[in-house]
Parts: C-alpha cells; sequence; structure tokens
C-alpha cells in the first residue's frame, strides 16, 4: 500500500470535498501532505487542510522544508502517490503541456513519472466539454501513470446540471486504494 500521499489542491469550489478527502486518507492509515495552487486558498484556507493533514501546507515553490532542501523535490521524493482535487481547467492544461509556473505544477512534473497521481477534474459542464480540456484529458490519459477519476454529472455550483462535479471522496479514496 502507498503510504505518502500528496494532495494538490486547485483553485475551485469542489475544494471543500478536499477536505474531507484529505480526512479519510488519515484516518485510512495515509501520511499526508497537502499543497495548495495560488488561487486554492481563496476557496478552502490552508489552515484547515493543515489541521486535517497534521503536517504544514505547501503553497510557495520557493521555500525550504529544510536548509538544504528544494521544495519541490523534496515533496516530489517524498509522495509515493499524488492526487490533485480539484482539478482545474487551467491545471489540467498545464500538467498536459509541461507548464511549471507553481508548486504544484513543478512538484507533478518532478515526480517524473515515477509516482501514480490521480486527477480529479472539477469544473462548469461547459468547460469540461470544451475541445481543449477534452484534448487536454485525453492527451494526460496516455501518459502512463495518470488515472482520472471523474468529473461526475451532477447539480454544479453555478445552479446547472451536468457533468463536471468531483468525484465524491471516496469514490477517490477507493481508486487510490487500488494503486499499489
Amino acid at each position: 500500500m502507498k503510504k505518502n500521499v500528496l494532495v494538490g489542491v486547485c483553485g475551485g469550489i469542489a475544494g471543500y470535498k478536499t477536505c474531507e478527502l484529505v480526512r479519510l486518507l488519515v484516518k485510512s492509515g495515509y501520511k499526508v501532505k497537502v499543497m495548495m495552487t495560488p488561487s486554492a486558498g481563496q476557496f478552502v484556507a490552508p489552515l484547515t487542510f493543515q489541521t486535517l493533514s497534521q503536517n504544514p501546507v505547501y503553497q510557495n515553490m520557493f521555500a525550504l522544508i529544510q536548509e538544504k532542501s528544494v521544495e519541490h523535490i523534496a515533496l516530489a521524493q517524498w509522495a509515493d502517490l499524488c492526487v490533485i482535487a480539484p482539478l482545474s481547467a487551467s491545471t489540467l492544461g498545464k500538467l498536459a503541456c509541461g507548464i511549471c509556473d507553481n508548486l504544484l505544477t513543478t512538484v507533478v512534473c518532478a515526480l517524473a513519472q515515477k509516482t501514480p497521481v490521480v486527477l480529479a477534474p472539477a469544473m462548469n459542464d461547459n468547460m469540461w466539454k470544451n475541445p481543449i480540456v477534452q484534448d487536454n484529458t485525453a492527451k494526460l490519459k496516455k501518459i502512463a501513470g495518470y488515472l482520472i477519476v471523474g468529473p461526475q454529472k451532477g447539480e454544479l455550483a453555478c445552479g446547472s446540471y451536468g457533468e463536471g462535479r468531483m468525484a465524491e471522496p471516496d469514490a477517490i479514496l477507493e481508486q487510490i486504494k487500488k494503486i499499489r
């Protein structure tokens, strides 16, 4: 069983579900560290994830964990598995194109396919259906080590109904448990 889970959180209202995912991971015996994109903290406070994970929350690509440790490399070396929930259209595109402009995208690049990455997209249904988003999703599906969970159909934060809801935390956890 993979023990060290690195949870990436992108900006999106579905971030509240990631709090439950972190709680479930810890309860299941995983060691969890959370990293957030700059916009993620607009939806859920880093202190919430710090409390749930019992670890510092990582947001700054240039901060040091220890005096001689570069954060994005240290996090990539620590992780047995990475999950990004919610995964925004913006971060999905960055991952598909190898753009490393924040801590989360840089860490995922540094994982260098040695570590499985579970992606849980969450966005408006029109954004999800966008051909560019679909092309980026297809591109990541072809790369070994990426597993996409969801999105699901349901009521969206904007009030519409469609495919774009982040998969439920227990469904994401079940996918994580299947990865050896």
